[in-house]
């Protein structure tokens, strides 16, 4: 059987860049440890076949396997996170794929948008870091229609208003806490999640694999950098000292719990903090973990003490049982922008579009189903 003349720097360069572990990769590849080991030492040749299952698994294209050193991947808009006051190096495939395919969704809606003549979004850009948190925070209430006292209902259908208000004003929000499978899952700690500015398709990116208390902070933080016309990657530290990310915080704190109300709530006198979560929760209609970030930067909480609670937090969503989940087209339905869904949809459906194009923009709604999804979607 013919070998490919593989270079076994790429190979390493590949795996590694997977971040699989060698025991889970070499199992994803169909072979031993030992054999995965003499495929990058060059000891042992490659096939073919083997040589396009290892590139899949590694999820690189297949030619990047025959290059003489690795193309330099950076990350195509402005990187915002900080760890431990540094910028955060080497971001995962995941993230540098996702992105990608943003942006790639992003293109094609614009295309589309200025085919049916429309005009660029006037939000996009519309005020600066210099307008301040109040103005900001006053202009986006105005625009979504959302009074400074608002009837929220439960949190989670407050998220759920806000999504719909923010997509009736022309702005893109995906959500999505994997890249397409489980396996490829988005890591929360290295991302929570970003904005694509564009005048004509601005695109707001929630990571899923966040816990739900944590959304709705990342989302209003990311509408305000398609305010201010900033595209960047979060990670929603609050210690992140960046001019744009200070400014993006604030106006997520007083947007969803204004600061006035909120002090006039506060009660000092609890012998715990956290004792105040309960009656603010009812008020607010907000999570708890917004909350307690309210009471970060008004310094009611330590930093210790409130990274202590939205550790709790995180742990308690990653070991609780998720039963009962939603079908697979309410999930997409969640996932995808439904601006954006029913364009794709409707392009489809009238002909304008291939079934196999419409596939793929869908995030692999397999074409036969298209017509199944647009019933989803009330098309």
């Amino acid at each position: 059987m013919a070998t490919a003349n593989i270079n076994t720097e790429m190979l390493i360069w590949a795996r590694e860049r997977s971040g699989i572990p060698i025991p889970e990769f070499a199992k994803k590849c169909g072979a031993s440890e030992e054999r995965l080991t003499q495929w990058e030492s060059g000891e042992r040749p490659l096939t073919f076949n083997q040589a396009m299952r290892y590139a899949e698994k590694a999820h690189v294209p297949f030619g990047f396997l025959f290059l003489e050193k690795p193309p330099v991947e950076e990350l195509p808009i402005p990187d915002l996170r900080t760890l431990d006051g540094r910028g955060v190096n080497r971001p995962s495939t995941e993230l540098l794929d996702l992105i990608k395919l943003m942006q790639q969704h992003q293109e094609w809606y614009k295309e589309y948008l200025k085919q049916q003549l429309a005009t660029p979004n006037p939000i996009v850009g519309s005020l600066t870091v210099k307008d301040g948190v109040s103005a900001i925070v006053q202009d986006m209430r105005s625009k979504l229609g959302v009074r400074e006292h608002p009837d929220r209902g439960r949190w989670e259908e407050y998220y759920r208003d806000l999504v719909n208000r923010i997509e009736a004003i022309g702005i893109l929000v995906m959500r999505q806490g994997n890249l397409g499978h489980y396996t490829r899952p988005l890591n929360v700690e290295e991302f929570r999640g970003f904005a694509i500015v564009d005048d004509y398709a601005p695109i707001v990116f929630v990571n899923h694999a966040d816990a739900p208390g944590a959304r709705l902070f990342t989302l209003i933080h990311e509408l305000c950098h398609i305010w201010i016309g900033q595209s960047g990657i979060s990670d929603g530290d609050s210690r992140n000292q960046r001019r744009e990310e200070v400014l993006c915080n604030a106006v997520a704190a007083e947007f969803l719990v204004p600061e006035a109300e909120f002090v006039a709530l506060w009660r000092q006198d609890l012998d715990d903090w956290r004792d105040n979560l309960a009656t603010l929760e009812t008020h607010f209609h907000v999570s708890t973990w917004a909350l307690a970030r309210r009471a970060l930067t008004l310094g009611y909480i330590s930093q210790d003490e409130y990274a202590a609670y939205i550790a709790g937090q995180q742990e308690a969503y990653k070991t609780s049982n998720q039963k009962g989940g939603p079908t697979y087209y309410q999930t997409k339905k969640a996932q995808i922008s439904r601006l954006f869904s029913e364009a794709v949809v409707n392009e489809a459906l009238s002909g304008q579009l291939m079934l196999r194009d419409a596939s793929d923009l869908l995030d692999g709604i397999k074409p036969g189903s298209i017509a199944r999804f647009a019933k989803e979607l009330g098309i």
